[in-house]
């Protein structure tokens, strides 16, 4: 990777994204084909969703990133809006919260990545789990409703720490400083959301495949044990045949993968019991498949263990 440009090597990682989404879209084709003899079949209508909002989606971020840091840090903040008015919508919040949600949306959210931006890791590492948990709810306080204000105050927080504090984690790995790795931070971001999508998409085809047992039926019934094992397992394959782009020797990258992957998947059970909670099927409409908060589920947990994993281990 050293002798290409940063243009070359997202034109290659681009291909070799595009090449995979091929091979997952024939095997998507083959199983409604062979197994769901074209009918409509709930587990691979469901991962045919998936593969083609990953579509829109891989050309989307494959943009951002040849437009650079600031496209990138733009993406995900938009990314981050979308999934916090989703998160929020179904929340059960009242009239003495609306100061709290528009400082929320206005000012907590875009003053996290101007701090990204900045570069200010002292200050973007707490200032939503520490100055924007103890704040919010002051401003939802003094409007003296208190009306299952635990919840509504709870629900504002889970939702700012998931869907900007988490993701916004993801453009931070291009300000990560690794020696003998400058101007490549941007394959580090590449590289979690291939594994740890992945590593979704073949848990979803592993328990079409083979499932039997179902991990939280009550939760997630498409999520099986054999599932997880030839998800976590693929996603660790992966990850080794991919190092090449990382900072990561072979092994590295493949623990790296385990633990982002694990993240991966029970945010993703942790995020479907909050849907099971509120008695919804989707966080939304905007992507294919659902909303914006069910494509990058698996992503919002791996993406700060990720994060520190790289900042602690291999930055200066």
């Amino acid at each position: 990777m050293s002798t290409l440009t940063h243009f070359q090597g997202t034109l290659l990682i681009s291909a070799g994204v595009i090449l995979l989404l091929v091979a997952v879209s024939a095997l998507g084709a083959w199983l409604k084909l062979s197994a769901a003899d074209g009918h409509p079949h709930p587990l691979i209508d469901n991962l045919n969703l998936r593969i083609q909002a990953w579509w829109m989606m891989t050309v989307t971020i494959g943009v951002a990133l040849l437009a650079g840091r600031t496209g990138v840090i733009v993406l995900f903040a938009f990314v981050s809006f979308t999934a916090l008015r989703e998160f929020l919508t179904i929340a059960p919040t009242r009239r003495g919260d609306h100061q709290a949600l528009v400082m929320a949306f206005f000012v907590v959210l875009p003053f996290q990545y101007f701090l990204i931006g900045l570069d200010w890791y002292g200050m973007y590492a707490v200032f939503i789990p520490v100055y924007a948990f103890l704040f919010l709810p002051i401003l939802s306080a003094v409007k003296a409703d208190a009306r299952n204000f635990m919840e509504r105050t709870g629900t504002i927080q889970w939702a700012l720490m998931v869907t900007v504090f988490c993701i916004s984690h993801i453009p931070a790995l291009l300000n990560v400083r690794i020696p003998g790795y400058e101007g490549r931070n941007v394959f580090l971001i590449v590289f979690l959301v291939l594994i740890v999508q992945s590593g979704d998409i073949l848990h979803h085809v592993c328990s079409r495949i083979c499932g039997r047992h179902q991990i939280a039926p009550q939760v997630s019934p498409n999520k099986t044990v054999e599932g997880f094992i030839g998800g976590i397992a693929a996603a660790v394959v992966l990850g080794m045949l991919l190092s090449w782009m990382t900072p990561f020797a072979v092994t590295e990258a493949a623990l790296v993968s385990l633990a982002t992957t694990l993240m991966g998947f029970f945010g993703g059970l942790v995020l479907s019991a909050m849907k099971r909670d509120r008695g919804i099927r989707d966080w939304g409409i905007g992507v294919e498949g659902g909303g914006m908060l069910d494509r990058v589920a698996s992503v919002c947990f791996a993406a700060p263990v990720y994060f520190h994993l790289v900042r602690h281990w291999w930055s200066v």
